[in-house]
């Protein structure tokens, strides 16, 4: 179940990391409280948790996941519930029937339809500001400048 799980996630849009292997796969009837800290992989929850998750890889919250933690990594998907804060680096996604009830930093936000967040959201344009100024589209303000010189 865990695998075929991994590979429609892969299927429906969540990259993967590259040589990301499973690190942690917690299923139904696990109580844990605590911090889980991982340098790199995959960590599936699909368990009760409180505490803390900290990796440079990915975190899924599987259907049956209720979490009550702080997280952070690379990539996110919720498709269980979440209360807490959290850091997507890459990206985060709430899948139909996930829900957040936290403060959000990442990227990229992916909702479905159906999917239920409440909280801050905070969408860093770093990325945006790498971008070579050839590539960006001048805002208005740029244009009437420019048109002002001439």
């Amino acid at each position: 179940m865990g695998i075929d799980f991994i590979r429609r996630q892969r299927r429906h849009g969540l990259r993967a990391v590259p040589n990301e292997g499973i690190v942690a796969l917690l299923e139904p009837g696990i109580k844990i409280e605590g911090e889980i800290k991982a340098a790199s992989g995959m960590i599936r929850l699909n368990c009760q948790f409180k505490g803390a998750i900290c990796t440079r890889g990915t975190i899924i919250v599987a259907s049956q996941g209720d979490i009550e933690a702080d997280i952070e990594a690379l990539q996110i998907s919720i498709a269980g519930k979440l209360k807490g804060n959290i850091r997507a680096s890459n990206q985060l996604e709430i899948k139909e029937k996930g829900i957040v009830l936290g403060n959000v930093e990442t990227p990229l936000l992916r909702l479905e339809s159906g999917a239920y967040f409440t909280g801050h959201c905070d969408m860093p344009t770093h990325r945006l500001e790498q971008l070579d100024q050839s590539e960006r589209v001048p805002d208005e303000t740029e244009h009437s400048s420019r048109l002002a010189t001439r």
